[in-house]
């Protein structure tokens, strides 16, 4: 039921920012079940059927960010594995997967999900040790890697240069929270940190779908879902995303440019996507085929032509926790 709630709040939080004529649209981008998806060998995708992660004979909770892969990862996957007829997949920030659907009972639209999917992954490599020291899961993997960007308005009419400019007084910043969404708690801070304007930007706020700043720094819900329509509705100046979410944006023709982050301040050095099988999962097999996919040049190149990057053949070995 909380994560019921959360998503009710999120969704409204939405609606009242982008205006009723807009609806249809906004209630597409911030999920009602399109984060929730089950894939079909005959090319069929059903939306929001949370059961199905009890019963599809494959199921997967990856890391949110990387939703605009899934369909065209699915397709070519399926095609070459026609015997894995339904494939239940899950794309939400992975500390809310953690820990809330993985540590205990998790809800979704009211409906209880499983909570021994097939196979996790996170950009936070320390959920994957926790669930090995736990006894959940034996090994893991990275499979694919990404970096931040800034995400403005189409233009950049604030002429924003780089990630320096985000301590500037006249710009409203949409940020992803500190408390669930990755990007933000172990990459987006520590550039802020090293850049020395931390606290000026957050004011040290620990929340989420709220100001940090008041009228300055908003925190949202689910980042990629937000900050694009906040952007382009005039309700904030610029954003820290994934480079990859600027990629998708503009390939979907929405009001957005992107502003590079220089290395090292884009973290790309140390964010890696990590991925492994649960001990519990129903459909052990399935699950190391999905595995062996991902390794794969026809996966790998179906996540470069994303924007992300590739992972290099011995990080794409699954090995124990060091």
């Amino acid at each position: 039921m909380k994560k019921y709630c959360l998503f009710l709040s999120m969704l409204f939080t939405i609606l009242t920012f982008i205006g009723p004529d807009q609806n249809a649209f906004a209630a597409k981008d911030a999920g009602l079940g399109h984060d929730y998806r089950t894939f079909h060998a005959d090319g069929k995708i059903d939306y929001g059927k949370i059961g199905d992660s009890y019963t599809a004979q494959l199921v997967l909770y990856l890391a949110g960010n990387q939703f605009m892969v899934i369909e065209d990862l699915m397709k070519d996957f399926q095609s070459k594995n026609p015997s894995i007829k339904t494939v239940y997949v899950e794309t939400i920030p992975p500390g809310q997967i953690f820990k809330g659907q993985l540590l205990k009972q998790g809800m979704i639209d009211g409906q209880k999900t499983a909570m021994n999917p097939d196979i996790f992954a996170s950009v936070n490599q320390n959920h994957l040790k926790k669930l090995i020291k736990k006894g959940k899961m034996d090994k893991y993997m990275i499979y694919v890697h990404n970096k931040l960007e800034l995400m403005v308005a189409a233009g950049n009419p604030k002429a924003i240069k780089g990630p320096k400019d985000l301590g500037r007084d006249d710009l409203v910043k949409s940020l992803p929270n500190p408390l669930t969404e990755g990007i933000f708690k172990f990459y987006g801070s520590a550039m802020l940190k090293d850049l020395g304007i931390y606290k000026k930007v957050t004011g040290d706020a620990k929340c989420k779908s709220c100001w940090a700043v008041k009228g300055k720094t908003w925190f949202t819900s689910r980042h990629h879902r937000e900050t694009p329509l906040r952007i382009e509705n005039g309700e904030a100046d610029v954003g820290i995303v994934w480079a990859t979410e600027v990629k998708h944006g503009k390939a979907k023709g929405r009001k957005i440019d992107g502003v590079a982050i220089p290395a090292p301040y884009n973290k790309q050095d140390k964010v890696g996507y990590a991925i492994g099988p649960l001990k519990e999962g129903r459909n052990q097999k399935n699950a190391m085929t999905f595995l062996d996919y991902l390794a794969t040049d026809a996966a790998q190149n179906i996540y470069a032509k994303y924007g992300f990057m590739k992972a290099s053949k011995d990080e794409l070995t699954l090995k124990g926790a060091k």
